[in-house]
C-alpha cells in the first residue's frame, strides 16, 4: 500500500507485505559496516549541542549464532534465493571467513533478493555504501541483479577535503561515497538530468553578450558538412556562397529571428546558439555538486547519516515518473520519503527503530502537513494494549521510545554519557514573566507497577528542579498510585494562569484513546522541517513559508 511508513526488520515488512513487481525505484542507505554508533543529536534553544545524543544504530557486526541462523534459515535454505546467490555466499564464507564482514553481507544478502523482487519490470535501484564495502557489495549485487543489468557507479563527493596528516594520517582522505545503480531488466525508466556548465567553460566558449538582451550565446557552423554528395543546397547568402546545411526558405526565417549573425562583410555567416537555451552538460558518474548538509542547514534534522535532499531529488527525478513507487528500505529519518512525497511519488518507508519512524512522522507533518491515519499509513506499531505489551516482551527499549513519541518527548534512553537516571523523556516549555526555560520529566514502565515508583518520580523531579513529573504505564495503576501521585501538588503557569498536577499517571490504553497528559502548551520537539508547497514537487526546490 503506497505512502506506507512501517516498522519493523524490513526483510520481514518486504515478505510479508511488499507485493512482487510493484516498486518503480528502490533507494536504500544502508549501514556501511563502518564500526561505529550513531547518534541523534538534539539541540537546545540556544542552538548549541544538547548532552542529550540517542543511539540511533550500531554500525558494527559479529558472528553470532543468529547470524549463522540467518545465513542458513534466509539465504541457503530458503525457496526464495536463487542458487546463483547461494553459491556466491557460501564463497564469501569460504574465502573472507565468518568475521564482521561477513556478518554484514550475510544481513544485506537476502534483503537484496527480496528488493529485487519487489521491483517491476522496468525499475531501478540505488544502493548508496561507502569504499568499507562496497567491492563486496558490487559483486552481491552483480549475483542477485545480474551483471548485464549494472549501469553506473556514481562517486558522490560528501565532503570537502580535509586533512588529517597532522594527526599522523597515513593515506588517502576519505571524501566520497559511492552508488550502485542497478535495473531490474534491459528496459528501464530515465530521464535525463542536466547539470550547470563549468563557469570557465561557459567564459571560453559563450564568450559573446547580445547587447539588447544581455544572452549570451556562440557561434555555430552553417556551412554543410559534404557538400553536394551529401544532397545540400548551394546558394548565396549575405555575399557568401556556400553548400549551406539548411535550404534558403530556412535560412531566410533564421535570419528574420535574428538568429544569424555576420561578424564582417565577406565572413562566413554563423549561428547564434543562446547558452539559456542548452539543456546544460548530461550528468555523468561523478557528482560533486551536491555538498554535504550544512551544520546550521534548516533540512538538518539531527539524525547523524542524514543525507542532503538534494541529492535523492536527482536520484528520484532521474529514475523514476510522477505517481511511481519509490521504496526505501533504511529509511532513518526519511529524506528519500520527504523527496518522493514533494516530487509527486507515492512512497513506502521501513525503518526498525521507533526513534526513526518517530522522526519521520514529524518530518512528514512540519514540510506537507500530512497527518497519520489520513495522509498516510503506519503499520508496526502497536494500535492497543495487546501490540504494545507484545513490543514491551520483544524489546523494551523500542517500547520506551514508542511510548515516549505518543508524547512527542525527547527520548532519553540508551544515552551517550551515563544512564538514564530515572528519566525515559524529557518535554521542554517556556514559563513566566522572562519565558524561562522549564521541562517535564517523563517514566516509562512496562511491567508491573506500584506506589514506590511514584516516590522516585517525585524525587527525580526535585532533583531535576522538573516542574512536572509524567508516568506512562501498561499496566493500570493502583489505588496507591494515583494517592501517591494526588500528594504532590500543582505547578502553577503564570504564564497561562492555569494550575497543573505536578505528578500525573496515564496508561498506554489513555493515550491511545487520546486520553492524554494536562500540559502547558510547548514547541515541538523535532527540529520543524522546511516547509513544502504544494506546487514545489514540480518545480524541485524548497521555501519556507511566510511567518512559518
Amino acid at each position: 500500500m503506497p505512502n506506507t511508513l512501517y516498522y519493523g526488520d524490513n526483510l520481514q515488512v518486504l515478505r510479508e507485505h511488499i507485493p512482487d513487481e510493484s516498486v518503480d525505484l528502490v533507494y536504500l542507505d544502508p549501514p556501511f559496516n563502518s564500526n561505529a554508533s550513531y547518534n541523534v543529536l538534539f539541540r537546545e534553544k540556544s542552538g548549541e549541542d544538547s548532552p542529550a545524543q540517542i543511539k540511533a544504530f550500531t554500525d558494527t557486526w559479529e558472528w553470532t549464532q543468529e547470524t549463522e541462523r540467518t545465513f542458513e534459515q534466509d539465504i541457503i535454505l530458503h525457496p526464495g534465493t536463487p542458487a546463483a546467490v547461494k553459491d556466491m555466499i557460501a564463497a564469501f564464507r569460504q574465502f573472507i571467513g565468518q568475521n564482521a564482514m561477513l556478518a554484514y553481507l550475510v544481513m544485506m544478502t537476502p534483503r537484496l533478493v527480496e528488493l529485487r523482487r519487489v521491483l517491476k519490470p522496468t525499475g531501478s535501484l540505488y544502493l548508496h555504501c561507502d569504499p568499507t564495502a562496497s567491492h563486496y557489495l558490487k559483486i552481491l549485487l552483480d549475483t542477485v541483479f545480474g551483471k548485464e543489468n549494472f549501469r553506473t557507479e556514481i562517486t558522490w563527493k560528501r565532503t570537502s577535503a580535509h586533512n588529517d596528516t597532522k594527526q599522523g594520517r597515513e593515506q588517502h582522505g576519505r571524501i566520497h561515497d559511492v552508488l550502485f545503480f542497478y535495473t531490474k531488466g534491459n528496459s528501464w525508466t530515465w530521464n535525463p538530468i542536466y547539470t550547470d556548465y563549468d563557469p570557465e567553460y561557459v567564459n571560453k566558449f559563450y564568450k559573446y553578450v547580445e547587447p539588447e538582451t544581455g544572452r549570451r550565446y556562440r557561434l555555430g557552423d552553417l556551412t554543410a558538412p559534404g557538400g553536394a554528395s551529401k544532397g545540400n543546397p548551394h546558394y548565396e547568402l549575405m555575399g557568401v556562397t556556400r553548400y549551406w546545411r539548411y535550404s534558403q526558405q530556412r535560412m531566410q526565417h533564421l535570419i528574420d529571428a535574428g538568429r544569424i549573425i555576420q561578424v564582417k562583410p565577406g565572413r562566413v555567416p554563423a549561428y547564434k546558439r543562446y547558452l539559456d537555451e542548452m539543456p546544460g552538460v548530461a550528468l555523468q558518474d561523478i557528482w560533486n555538486d551536491i555538498g554535504p548538509i550544512p551544520s546550521q542547514a534548516k533540512e538538518r534534522l539531527g539524525y547523524p547519516t542524514q543525507k542532503p535532499e538534494a541529492l535523492l531529488e536527482r536520484i528520484i527525478n532521474a529514475s523514476s515518473n510522477a505517481g511511481d513507487v519509490v521504496l526505501d528500505p533504511f529509511c532513518g529519518c526519511g529524506t528519500a520519503v520527504a523527496a518522493a512525497q514533494k516530487l509527486g511519488r507515492q512512497w513506502l518507508g521501513i525503518d526498525i527503530t521507533h526513534l526513526a519512524v518517530a522522526l519521520l512522522k514529524s518530518r512528514l507533518k512540519t514540510a506537507f502537513n500530512l497527518n497519520q491515519g489520513k495522509d498516510y499509513a503506519v503499520v508496526g506499531e502497536p494500535r492497543d494494549v495487546g501490540s504494545a505489551r507484545a513490543l514491551w516482551e520483544q524489546d523494551p527499549y523500542q517500547f520506551q521510545f514508542w511510548a515516549v513519541s505518543l508524547l512527542e518527548a525527547q527520548p532519553q534512553g540508551e544515552q551517550r554519557r551515563g544512564a538514564d537516571r530515572g528519566i525515559d523523556g524529557i518535554i521542554y516549555f517556556v514559563d513566566g514573566p522572562r519565558r524561562t526555560p522549564q521541562k517535564l520529566v517523563v517514566q516509562v514502565k512496562g511491567g508491573r507497577v506500584s506506589s514506590p515508583q511514584i516516590r522516585d518520580l517525585k524525587g527525580v523531579v526535585e532533583r531535576e528542579k522538573a516542574a512536572m513529573g509524567l508516568f506512562i504505564s501498561l499496566e493500570e495503576p493502583t489505588r496507591d498510585m494515583r494517592t501517591e501521585a494526588a500528594s504532590g501538588g500543582f505547578y502553577h503557569s503564570d504564564l497561562w494562569q492555569q494550575d497543573y498536577a505536578k505528578i500525573q499517571i496515564r496508561t498506554i490504553a489513555d493515550l491511545l484513546a487520546d486520553q492524554g497528559f494536562d500540559l502547558p502548551p510547548r514547541p515541538p520537539m523535532y527540529p520543524a522541517a522546511p516547509r513544502v508547497r504544494a506546487s514545489e514537487g514540480e518545480q524541485g526546490a524548497l521555501e519556507e513559508l511566510a511567518g512559518d
